[in-house]
């Protein structure tokens, strides 16, 4: 079973079968980036009557991750502790890094939510959120292309872009970027020396919502 699983890692005809709560996550996740540019797209085609409208569904979609991404970390480090081969399979403590990641989006989603009538801080928040998705991608970059260690840099590049967009535009740095980035950094930093150093005390909480 061990020796299946390693080599056989795609989603559709995975051995063993993957819980199928992993569909409803790449779904539901999948969805967020479709009406994130869709969003966009309304409002760079003044159409923010729609925008508005639809903001009503990216808060049910929201909250439907959320509840299914903190789900489908400790359903799949469940899985994978059990199928992966010893020297391969993440420590219990792994799941600080998806918790993480879920925390973020939706607190800066609802901060969004919160400064909607105020577009510029409304626009950063909604789009610092959406790249916070992305550190799953850059965590399955080959080692080679991108070291493990690393991958939540690819994250900050993306944000760093809309740094850059704003000193061409409006040259100067919006303040949500001043705020916002600084403390993802730090908490970035922290997640990885936690996971890294084995941290005892969050290995133990680990393995109490594990259990």
């Amino acid at each position: 079973m061990a020796s299946a699983i390693r080599s056989d890692q795609n989603l559709v005809h995975a051995t063993p079968a993957r819980p199928w709560l992993l569909w409803v996550h790449g779904s539901l996740f999948s969805a967020w980036v479709a009406f994130f540019i869709l969003q966009s797209a309304l409002v760079r085609t003044r159409n923010v009557p729609i925008h508005r409208l639809l903001g009503w569904f990216g808060a049910a979609l929201a909250i439907a991750m959320t509840v299914v991404g903190f789900t489908t970390a400790i359903v799949m480090r469940r899985f994978d502790m059990r199928f992966e081969p010893p020297e391969i399979a993440q420590p219990a403590g792994f799941l600080i890094v998806p918790f993480w990641d879920i925390t973020c989006f939706t607190v800066l989603f609802w901060l969004a939510v919160s400064w909607r009538r105020k577009p510029e801080m409304h626009r950063r928040l909604m789009l610092i959120a959406t790249c916070v998705l992305t550190a799953a991608a850059w965590g399955r970059m080959p080692n080679q292309t991108f070291a493990f260690v690393w991958f939540y840099s690819g994250v900050d590049a993306l944000i760093l872009l809309g740094v850059v967009r704003d000193l061409f535009v409006m040259k100067k740095v919006h303040r949500v970027y001043w705020y916002a980035l600084p403390v993802l950094i730090v908490g970035q930093v922290f997640v990885m020396r936690t996971l890294l150093s084995g941290a005892p005390w969050w290995t133990r909480i680990a393995n109490v919502i594990l259990r």
